[in-house]
């Protein structure tokens, strides 16, 4: 971006932060310092140990996971996401140990999570570090997650079971392809995010830009079989934290690639989900939009997160006629995220920061939990939220 561009967008953002009462510009500092609290309660309670925390049990415990479990790489990203707000030696020396716990998982090529659990950890170190160790635990990870891509489908696989199943979910490990291939410019590997992008753009989105959760595949022929949920409602309805995952990973994409195709997809996406009356109380979706039990189904903090985080990429890229909606929806979003109702008073929420989340609603399995990934896109939407009022507009990985 050249500066009188960078200049005209900076100066269009002041014009919409100034136009937008409900902005709180001291809410992501109120965030920080109380989820530094929070968070010095986990570090206290877990500091001995090699695993993660990742949600509550039902007997109310703290569940641990281990390396290879999809949300491992989600704590060690809050704590590098706490580290870069507060240039606190303390967080960045915690942010240090709980990655290198994740190093043996660079040769996983056993599942598609790898972008989740090394980007969102040693991404995120080497961003704001440096440490050459760390690139090279990131290239290797890129070229583990890429045996799983497959050239006739035009996808990476997610899952080793089923035939050829590809989850949205899957657009989130994109960014660590992207990040490789920019970085040893492996255009292999951009190849692979590209197409894998490209093919979810075509076979997983509704004409009303809502996403089907599974996309199965013939190996054979690369047709598509069928599309299903596993996580949502029922089939032809919309999972809240995958349209969370379609909207983040088409912004991404066009970030990465400048193929206005992918923005377009992304403001479809924006709308459809700003527009939905599963999100019009409070700005927090229910888990599923298509729910009948709604206004008594659960809602699902992490898909607000990961939203939230997406809206303030995206308002970055948006025509200037939709920035405005845009920040507004995801102000409102991060300001009932970190109301009492949502984040957690320090010393509850088994150290936790966010509550009411819904991990997988039809196995009845982490319903109305705290989430270790709701935390993470909750501090990078705060982070990203400060980073635009500061007008630091090219700020993105």
């Amino acid at each position: 971006m050249n500066i009188k561009n960078m200049l005209i967008l900076s100066f269009s953002f002041i014009i919409i932060f100034n136009a937008t009462s409900c902005i709180n510009t001291s809410l992501p500092q109120k965030i920080f310092s109380q989820s530094e609290a929070q968070t010095r309660g986990m570090i206290k309670d877990i500091s001995n140990l090699k695993t993660f925390p990742r949600t509550t049990n039902t007997d109310g415990s703290r569940q641990m996971v281990n390396p290879s479990d999809w949300t491992s790489g989600f704590f060690p990203g809050t704590l590098w996401y706490l580290s870069e707000y507060t240039h606190d030696e303390f967080w960045k020396k915690q942010a240090e140990k709980y990655t290198e716990n994740l190093e043996n998982q660079q040769f996983n090529n056993s599942d598609h999570d790898l972008g989740f659990k090394m980007f969102c950890s040693y991404g995120n170190g080497y961003r704001l570090t440096g440490n050459e160790k760390y690139k090279k635990i990131l290239i290797n990870s890129a070229l583990s997650l890429g045996e799983r891509f497959n050239e006739k489908t035009g996808t990476i696989k997610s899952w080793d079971k089923w035939t050829y199943p590809v989850i949205i979910d899957n657009m989130m490990n994109l960014e660590l392809l992207f990040w490789v291939a920019k970085e040893t410019n492996n255009q292999k590997l951009y190849n692979m995010a590209y197409t894998h992008a490209y093919t979810t753009l075509n076979n997983h989105f509704r004409e009303d830009f809502s996403s089907y959760h599974v996309v199965q595949y013939d190996t054979i022929t690369g047709n598509v079989i069928e599309k299903i949920t596993y996580q949502g409602f029922d089939d032809d309805s919309s999972w809240a934290r995958g349209q969370g995952w379609g909207l983040y990973g088409m912004t991404m994409t066009y970030r990465e690639t400048k193929d206005k195709v992918f923005l377009e997809q992304a403001l479809g996406i924006a709308d459809y989900i700003m527009n939905n009356d599963a999100l019009k109380t409070d700005g927090i979706p229910y888990w599923d939009f298509n729910d009948p039990e709604i206004p008594n189904a659960p809602r699902d903090a992490s898909a607000a997160a990961i939203i939230c985080s997406g809206l303030y990429e995206l308002v970055e890229y948006a025509p200037e006629e939709n920035q405005k909606k845009i920040l507004d929806f995801a102000d409102h979003i991060l300001e009932t995220l970190a109301s009492p109702d949502y984040f957690a008073s320090v010393g509850t929420n088994n150290n936790f920061l966010l509550m009411h989340s819904t991990g997988f609603k039809p196995k009845n399995r982490e319903v109305d939990v705290p989430l270790n990934y709701a935390d993470y896109y909750f501090l990078e939407a705060a982070i990203r939220k400060q980073k635009l009022m500061n007008n630091l507009i090219d700020f993105y990985r």
